[in-house]
């Protein structure tokens, strides 16, 4: 993308606050012993990872760095990140499912683990944010998560889960940030997987197929991105509207048909990307109102002259290349019979 999107950000904040609420002078308290057993049984699992050498039995593992663990005032852990462990080649290990108080669980880029996510993960019933990116994990998004009814934040990105997405995960009360990017996923998006407000809905990089669900337009939403995906129809009806709160779209890459003419995109918008679709008509004059950081409709079957004025200039001519006959800047100035973009 030419644009980072918002939800990343928001993301590593959300995340930040929730470890200065489950951290109590970690370092000061010594961990509960059941809790130290398991987080060693977690390093075997891994093979005894090098970053891991600070993990060592009859010491304090509220004070083992890196990577980072967090406790209670009562010595529980409830907060866990592991990230970029070389030489790890090994499953998820199911000892982490035996930390019982966790409230935060975060495995960032640890490419050589793999296998499914273990049935044991149904045991963190406290678990708040599930953060899971940059693995080989593999196999379906497991049912047993809907059962993690604290869960706030799921992101299980980047890797190789396959499948359906699983329509139960919508009846997680909580659940406003979920990420499911850059998998395999299949068959169609499951209506009222998000509630709350604030609502981040993030499935790109899949083999998604079928209609976007009406709900992704409710007004909690502020992120959608179903980029690269093989979505079909028009979600224009129920997702734009100029008092929308949504910030960022992406539903680029996909096969969404519909006349964008008189579509009225949100005021609210810092992000759209509508490139490579099925989209006619012309360029929304809605568009010249929004300011928007980042605007992408090439690659799609628009026509007529681009408008102009207020916001529209920031635009350059990537934002509009190969349509069918677009014209005016900043592309080439409108003929009588248009020209072809």
């Amino acid at each position: 993308m030419a644009a980072d999107p918002p939800s990343s950000s928001w993301h590593a904040l959300l995340c930040l606050t929730l470890f200065s609420a489950v951290v109590a002078s970690s370092s000061a308290m010594d961990c509960d012993g059941d809790d130290r057993a398991a987080l060693l049984r977690v390093k075997a699992q891994l093979g005894d990872p090098v970053q891991l050498s600070s993990w060592l039995p009859a010491t304090n593992c509220c004070a083992w760095e890196p990577p980072a663990v967090f406790c209670s005032a009562a010595g529980r852990v409830t907060g866990l990140a592991l990230s970029s462990l070389d030489g790890v080649r090994a499953p998820v290990p199911p000892a982490l499912g035996e930390l019982p108080e966790l409230v935060i669980l975060q495995v960032q880029s640890v490419r050589g683990l793999s296998g499914p996510i273990p049935s044991s993960f149904g045991n963190l019933t406290r678990l708040e944010d599930l953060n899971i990116a940059g693995t080989s994990i593999s196999g379906p998004v497991p049912d047993f998560l809907a059962g993690l009814t604290s869960l706030r934040t799921l992101v299980i990105a980047d890797g190789k889960l396959a499948g359906p997405i699983p329509g139960c995960l919508g009846s997680l009360p909580g659940l406003r940030y979920l990420d499911l990017s850059g998998n395999m996923l299949t068959g169609a998006i499951p209506p009222g997987l998000l509630h709350g407000s604030f609502r981040f809905l993030i499935l790109a990089n899949n083999q998604l197929t079928g209609e976007i669900p009406s709900d992704c337009g409710d007004d909690d939403v502020d992120t959608l991105d179903l980029s690269r995906n093989r979505l079909t129809g028009d979600p224009s009806p129920f997702l734009f509207g100029i008092a929308k709160p949504l910030a960022k779209v992406d539903l680029s890459w996909n096969e969404l048909e519909f006349d964008m003419s008189d579509v009225s995109f949100p005021h609210h918008l810092t992000f759209l990307d509508l490139s490579h679709n099925r989209i006619n008509g012309s360029v929304a004059k809605s568009l010249m109102d929004v300011k928007l950081e980042h605007l992408d409709v090439s690659y799609n079957g628009l026509c007529g002259e681009i408008p102009a004025g207020r916001f529209m200039s920031a635009h350059g001519a990537e934002s509009y290349e190969q349509n069918r006959c677009l014209c005016g800047t900043p592309l080439p100035p409108c003929t009588t019979g248009g020209i072809l973009g």
